[in-house]
């Protein structure tokens, strides 16, 4: 099982990004996913879940309104798109199966002027 996160970077605040993460080893398509996040010293925060089907989705209230998460069953792919970042946004970003919290090696965000 690998998730591949990639998207990440140094972004002003007000900016966007658009993370995705490639899957493989399993049936993407039976799973709810997660976006989670973690900045050193801090917990893992989970951000955003989608259903296996995509049809129902959830945001932490930090990031109601500005972040949107998809998915693509077919293409083995989850995204998450970030708008309207600010400094509170900075942190790794993982894409992992819900439950399994901050995993895998994830994306770099950083959001600075």
């Amino acid at each position: 099982v690998q998730f591949v996160a990639s998207g990440g970077g140094l972004v002003q605040p007000g900016g966007s990004l658009r993370l995705s993460c490639t899957t493989s080893g399993f049936d993407l398509s039976q799973y709810t996913m997660t976006w989670y996040r973690r900045t050193p010293g801090k917990e893992c925060e989970s951000v955003a879940t989608i259903t296996s089907s995509g049809e129902n989705t959830d945001y932490a209230d930090s990031v109601k309104g500005r972040f949107a998460i998809s998915r693509d069953n077919v293409k083995n792919m989850v995204s998450l798109q970030l708008n309207n970042l600010n400094s509170e946004d900075t942190a790794r970003y993982y894409c992992e199966r819900t439950g399994w919290n901050c995993r895998g090696q994830g994306t770099q965000v950083t959001v600075s002027s």
